[in-house]
């Protein structure tokens, strides 16, 4: 039997990611806070690793420090995808959920944060 490899997907990224696991914090008009962790970050958007995602095209506020950082990142988000991660740990099986989010909008000067940490981040590692 002949197996051909697919194509790579084109790289549809136009900024810098950085994959750090920060603790992340979401609420929607339906839910009050919910902490959550956030991994794969940039200025665009953030995969944020949670139990009970909400629906696709949800509008979610979002609120995290940035590491090493007395600043804090606020921004209105919309949920654009759904992840579900198997995994084994100690021999286990496990799973997480989570979501990732578009930035719609930076609250105050976060979106400049954002972008200062984003440069930081990419020199130090």
């Amino acid at each position: 039997m002949l197996f051909m490899a697919l194509p790579s997907p084109r790289e549809q990224r136009t900024s810098f990611r950085f994959i750090r696991v920060i603790p992340v914090s979401y609420a929607t008009e339906e839910f009050a806070e919910i902490r959550a962790i956030a991994r794969n970050i940039s200025t665009g958007g953030m995969l944020i690793e949670t139990p009970f995602p909400p629906a696709l095209g949800t509008e979610v506020r979002i609120h995290f420090q940035i590491p090493d950082s007395q600043a804090s990142i606020m921004a209105r988000a919309e949920v654009k995808n759904h992840y579900v991660f198997n995994y084994t740990e100690k021999g286990e099986p496990r799973v997480a959920r989570g979501m990732g989010v578009r930035f719609l909008e930076f609250v105050e000067d976060s979106e400049d944060q954002m972008r200062s940490s984003l440069a930081r981040w990419r020199t130090l590692h």
